[in-house]
């Protein structure tokens, strides 16, 4: 089959695309290999995936004419990863709003003038941070953005399945919970933990996070969660579908876990409260299990282990 990816290069983006390149998948893959963090790590990601032969193209979402120029033909599945993440201060709401909602209006305008008659699914992810300031209900929980990242990515999330009500796009969205893992980038938690463990660097820890609750989940088996649906796609039609660990840890916890995987102890240094940080989370994957057959088996321990080991060979590589 045929994968169209959008933020290939990046971390789920290179995961996932390594995983369909080695079961013999035709991969085509886009980025932009912006610099919102390190471009390097992108790179290493686009070299190994290089290896494995993908095509590869960089590609601005938010220009049309540059997705309308690509030599692409029968796409099977669209995988759209691409997106501007996370809670920066310094990121303005026009940047969010070009580079997850005007990018995803263009890539389905692309979908459905180029590539509808051939396309079986379109895969919107989505992300959990679109219910707001707690994510423990299933799929009907009203949600209730507070960050401009999570209201910029629930208007991606509806625009892409009005695309399936009123364009007969074959349409579903992922709401993705707390993803982490080998290839994550530098400035989230599990990656700035294990480099304050190994390297004796300080932790910035934002005041009031330590009780924070989230279903951290394994890069992995939100791969194998993406594969399910692959198989099951038909099923899977104009549905909204969370994919996440049902297990829920503590930010406290998580730091006691990296301390003890690496026999170290870590500096905290307190940094003031964070707007738009999600107090809770529990991924409710009740609908995942019943659509797709899928079943988190990456327990914390296993995942952050993992972790540091790709840590500590990243290092030495480099």
């Amino acid at each position: 089959m045929h994968f169209f990816i959008t933020g290939a290069a990046g971390f789920i983006g290179a995961n996932l695309s390594l995983a369909l390149l080695q079961l013999g998948h035709q991969v085509t893959g886009i980025d932009n290999l912006n610099d919102f963090y390190d471009v390097n790590l992108k790179k290493k990601n686009l070299t190994d995936l290089q290896k494995k032969f993908i095509d590869f193209y960089k590609v601005d979402l938010c220009e049309k004419s540059e997705l309308e120029q690509l030599p692409v033909h029968n796409i099977d599945f669209v995988i759209h990863l691409a997106a501007q993440p996370g809670l920066d201060p310094h990121t303005s709401f026009n940047s969010y709003l070009q580079n997850n909602t005007i990018a995803t209006h263009n890539l389905l305008e692309y979908c459905k003038n180029f590539h509808a008659k051939h396309l079986k699914l379109f895969i919107n992810i989505s992300t959990s941070s679109v219910y707001g300031l707690t994510a423990q209900g299933d799929e009907q929980q009203v949600p209730q953005p507070v960050s401009y990242y999570g209201v910029t990515k629930l208007a991606a999330e509806q625009l892409a399945l009005s695309y399936f009500r009123n364009e007969m796009l074959p349409v579903c969205s992922l709401r993705l919970f707390s993803v982490y893992g080998p290839r994550e980038r530098n400035d989230k938690m599990f990656p700035k933990l294990i480099a304050a463990a190994l390297l004796q660097t300080s932790f910035h820890l934002y005041s009031g996070s330590l009780e924070h609750i989230r279903s951290f989940t394994y890069v992995e088996d939100i791969v194998e969660g993406i594969k399910k649906l692959i198989e099951n796609y038909e099923n899977c039609y104009g549905e909204i579908i969370n994919l996440g660990s049902n297990e829920t840890y503590t930010v406290k916890e998580c730091i006691h876990l990296v301390e003890n995987l690496t026999h170290s102890s870590i500096h905290l240094k307190q940094l003031p409260a964070r707007n738009g940080d999600q107090k809770s989370t529990k991924a409710q994957i009740e609908k995942a299990g019943r659509l797709i057959g899928f079943k988190p088996t990456t327990t914390l321990q296993s995942g952050v282990k993992q972790q540091i080991q790709f840590f500590k060979e990243t290092l030495i590589c480099e």
